[in-house]
């Protein structure tokens, strides 16, 4: 199976074993929840894929690599102890409790979570010393004598030998208390996950041109040469900053991240041919709608991998636009329902329906405390994404500044100074729907240019489809429409699968 499907199944295991009955007892109970073992070559994204589990069931999540670990870490320290039996005292053996079970009672309490998951990678590197505990640990999810708290499910990953030296490989009866998932490397399941995520245009171009260079480990005269997903994903994010930089990229960057000397070459060609067409094309003029006739002969001339390169930057750029004013949006949806609390609170102590008053300098202060411990409750327990914690930023610097201006300003009185938040808000969602408006006129440019250049062909199937299945482009022309889409859609059938799509987007409501 690939890493997309191998997250579904994970997620679904996890979810069954959390299940309850009536009673508040787990259905499967604890001594029949296999533990899941991941079995998979490296850097296919099975961390990442933990990560994202944890955050959309909102539960904790505890990583630990067990190459490090030794006997006494892992089971915890031997001490002698006292016991007294049948009258007599003895000096008996036990250990302290063991560095990983501490580390899930310690992200309980500080995240507020009880149940999650205890991700345990390289479990089959695990040292000599170790091996015969993990048997006993497997079946019945014990270190030493601490056991991982009930509500924890015990997920393990590891390599095959071929791509590790360290590998023991696992007994039978080890095996046979595990839930084992093999996957294999799968460029189009990466795609979907590398696209939300804003990997470089330029990569994902080139990859659409050279698939099986994707992940590629090959053991050649000069040694063992390898290309990975994680390599392409930490390439992605320098190459990013090295051009808000304005430094140059070369073959001595890129062989950092990519360990094969063909691959490397082959990339750094086409990324010095990606600034090129970005350039000669002139795209932004294209997404302003200002492109020169000469733009549009010269895509109608081009060869399909220049055209689909082109493409790619393209919808790149648009697609991260409406990523971007969706995230805007969320987090616009949010605070006005934490405003629209600070506003019913304040119409209660007017009416006198409240006993304690409180001002709305403490209420906003109350608002700021609450959303950074909610940041920092999912920080600890290893569920906070990334648009998470940006939409926890921007709601906390825009209550932040409202409170200091309304300091500075010597507003006291709370209705006074809610009008000036309820204003501040309204200038933000103001700017939100110039920015919607751009990026949808953006769209509809791309689309214009398309039917210029492409007209029916392959590249406009491909446009409509990347912006059908992206997440983030879906979503976006859902909520704010785009015309060209809707027709292009449906003279190639796909309006039945945007549907599918947008039938769960709710209607944005940004009144206060």
């Amino acid at each position: 199976m690939n890493i997309k499907q191998a997250k579904e199944y994970i997620e679904n295991t996890v979810r069954l074993y959390l299940k309850k009955d009536e009673f508040g007892e787990y259905r499967i109970p604890v001594v029949r929840q296999r533990p899941v073992f991941l079995l998979g070559a490296p850097g296919i994204g099975k961390t990442a894929i933990m990560e994202q589990i944890a955050q959309e069931l909102n539960i904790a999540l505890v990583s630990y690599s067990m190459t490090h670990h030794t006997r006494q870490s892992a089971l915890g320290l031997p001490f002698i102890a006292q016991k007294e039996y049948q009258g007599m005292k003895y000096e008996t053996s036990e250990y302290t409790m063991s560095e990983i079970i501490a580390s899930v009672y310690e992200v309980m309490e500080h995240s507020g979570l009880q149940e999650g998951i205890l991700f345990l990678d390289e479990i089959n590197c695990v040292s000599e010393t170790l091996a015969p505990s993990m048997l006993q640990f497997l079946q019945y999810k014990v270190f030493g004598r601490h056991r991982v708290p009930e509500g924890w499910i015990i997920v393990t990953a590891g390599n095959p030998p071929e791509y590790n030296k360290s590998v023991r490989e696992f007994d039978v009866v080890t095996m046979d208390r595990l839930k084992v998932l093999e996957v294999e490397a799968d460029y189009k399941a990466w795609k979907e996950y590398a696209q939300h995520k804003g990997i470089h245009a330029a990569i994902l171009g080139f990859l659409e041109l050279k698939k099986d260079y994707f992940y590629k480990i090959e053991t050649t005269v000069n040694g063992r040469s390898y290309v990975t997903a994680r390599g392409w994903e930490d390439l992605s994010e320098i190459l990013c900053l090295y051009e808000e930089e304005s430094m140059k990229v070369d073959e001595s960057l890129v062989g950092q991240y990519l360990h094969n000397e063909r691959i490397v070459k082959e990339f750094s060609a086409y990324y010095d041919l990606f600034n090129k067409y970005k350039k000669e094309y002139q795209t932004e003029e294209i997404l302003a709608g200002t492109m020169a006739e000469q733009t549009v002969i010269r895509a109608q001339k081009a060869a399909f991998d220049e055209r689909l390169s082109l493409l790619g930057m393209l919808i790149d750029k648009v697609i991260s636009e409406a990523r971007e004013d969706m995230e805007i949006s969320d987090y616009l949806m949010e605070l006005s329902v934490n405003l629209k609390a600070v506003s019913a609170a304040l119409k209660k102590m007017a009416e006198g329906r409240e006993h304690q008053r409180i001002s709305l300098d403490q209420m906003l202060a109350n608002q700021i405390a609450g959303r950074t411990k909610s940041l920092e409750a999912a920080r600890m327990a290893g569920s906070l994404s990334d648009a998470q914690r940006r939409k926890g930023k921007r709601m906390i610097r825009f209550l932040e500044t409202q409170k200091k201006e309304l300091a500075l300003a010597g507003i006291s009185d709370g209705e006074q100074g809610f009008i000036r938040i309820k204003g501040a808000f309204a200038e933000q969602t103001g700017k939100l729907k110039e920015k919607t408006t751009l990026t949808r006129n953006r769209i509809e440019n791309l689309f214009r240019f398309a039917e210029e250049a492409f007209a029916e062909g392959n590249e406009m199937l491909i446009l409509v489809t990347e912006l059908t299945v992206n997440n983030d482009s879906a979503r976006f022309i859902g909520q704010f429409g785009c015309p060209a889409y809707d027709r292009h859609s449906k003279d190639l059938m796909l309006s039945e699968r945007r549907n599918s799509l947008f039938d769960e987007i709710a209607a944005l409501d940004l009144e206060v």
